[in-house]
């Protein structure tokens, strides 16, 4: 309930701030961040309505002094499962709807991970198969809640057991998916890490589910482990999560193929070990499972360094942020910089230029440019000398609309 509150209180606070103004939003930087890599310094980024118009240092209008701060493209993460949160028995509910929970219950408890998501600096997600992902989607396209944009695949798609379809059977459920209002599918070509990782699907059934999606006009990310990477490689897929177990060749295979790669450097593992008494018992999550994951983080992060060592490799930025990570998803940022050893801008731009290419929307979000939408954040820091400064956003826009100010209209920061 506090949680719901905090919330309405925050949601009617910025629904105030934000009222609507005939004159240009002026937000004027001394160090900007484009989203492609470079660093601009003493000017201003003119907005009219949802879109960034220029850059002009001189502009005038409803100025924001952000000078002081580090002003860059709102983030993108490309694998969140928003849906997933603890009930009100505190343990993991999943996507789904817990014991003793409501479906307006589990909405507000939904709504609220979309609220701590954008208000961590994420203007942009990709959530990645909850059929609750799309009213929420929804819901934030029309305006009636306040959260980041999203992408959703709506339902993944599975291999063994009961979701051992034949190849035209895929192509069905890739169809059906597309009717649903899909953005994406995504595609669990291996069993979890925490039992294995073996294969799902076999090459035949990889290489339907990945052409029919493109029939479609959907991307197709692919949960991955070991031999099953090379598997999505070769079946045109446009996206590889996770690739623990891989040969290492398949990294050269992926850069080769222009395959994106989304692994995960320590979020999503070290949300797990710290909330695994909510984990614990539920489906999916036993002791054995996690003995599995602690095993396999060191080879993952050796993975990483492997992997921003290979020419030409397009990683992207996804967090895989389940129940308790959701609004720390740029924690991410830090376990890459100071765990893998990426370097801050290239870490940076994972989740700006690169991600919004990796979506097919690099046309209109992922960079500080004229007639891109305008998603802007402000962290109180460099995160170029401390990564740590991902923590401390202190501003948002997104689309225009400024949902978190710690800085007056002219200038003055309000320090947490």
């Amino acid at each position: 309930m506090k949680r719901v509150l905090l919330f309405l209180a925050c949601t009617i606070a910025g629904a105030g701030m934000v009222a609507a103004q005939n004159q240009p939003i002026v937000l004027r930087v001394s160090t900007l961040l484009d989203g492609k890599g470079h660093a601009l310094h003493d000017t201003a980024v003119v907005i009219e309505g949802d879109k960034i118009v220029r850059l002009d240092p001189h502009a005038t209008g409803r100025v924001y002094d952000l000078r002081g701060l580090t002003v860059m493209p709102g983030w993108i993460d490309c694998h969140v499962h928003i849906s997933w949160h603890f009930g009100p028995d505190g343990k993991n509910a999943g996507q789904g709807v817990a014991k003793n929970e409501s479906p307006e219950q589990a909405f507000l408890e939904i709504a609220g991970n979309a609220w701590d998501t954008l208000m961590g600096g994420f203007t942009t997600v990709q959530s990645v198969g909850a059929e609750a992902d799309a009213p929420l989607r929804d819901a934030i396209n029309r305006g009636e809640i306040p959260g980041p944009r999203i992408l959703t695949a709506i339902r993944p798609l599975s291999g063994g057991g009961r979701g051992n379809r034949s190849p035209e059977q895929i192509r069905e459920y890739v169809d059906q998916d597309k009717a649903m209002g899909a953005d994406l599918m995504k595609i669990f070509a291996s069993e979890s890490i925490r039992t294995g990782g073996k294969p799902t699907l076999t090459q035949e059934q990889l290489n339907a589910a990945c052409d029919e999606a493109k029939k479609d006009g959907l991307r197709t990310l692919v949960h991955a482990y070991g031999v099953a990477v090379k598997m999505s490689v070769l079946a045109g897929c446009t996206e590889v999560e996770h690739g623990m177990l891989m040969d290492p060749a398949d990294l050269k295979l992926m850069a080769d193929h222009g395959t994106y790669f989304d692994p995960q450097a320590g979020l999503v593992q070290n949300n797990y070990f710290d909330h695994a008494k909510e984990y614990l018992g539920t489906p999916g999550y036993t002791e054995e499972g996690f003995d599995a994951m602690r095993k396999v983080l060191p080879s993952d992060v050796a993975m990483i360094k492997q992997a921003l060592a290979t020419p030409g490799l397009k990683m992207v930025f996804g967090t895989d942020a389940v129940a308790g990570a959701h609004g720390r998803n740029a924690e991410e940022f830090i376990y890459r910089v100071q765990q893998a050893g990426e370097d801050p801008m290239r870490a940076l731009v994972s989740a700006n230029s690169l991600a919004a290419e990796s979506l097919n929307l690099q046309d209109q979000i992922g960079s500080i440019t004229p007639g891109l939408q305008a998603d802007i954040i402000a962290v109180d820091g460099n995160p170029l000398t401390d990564i740590t400064a991902v923590r401390r956003v202190v501003f948002v826009m997104r689309s225009g609309t400024i949902y978190e100010n710690h800085v007056s209209e002219r200038g003055r920061m309000f320090r947490r």
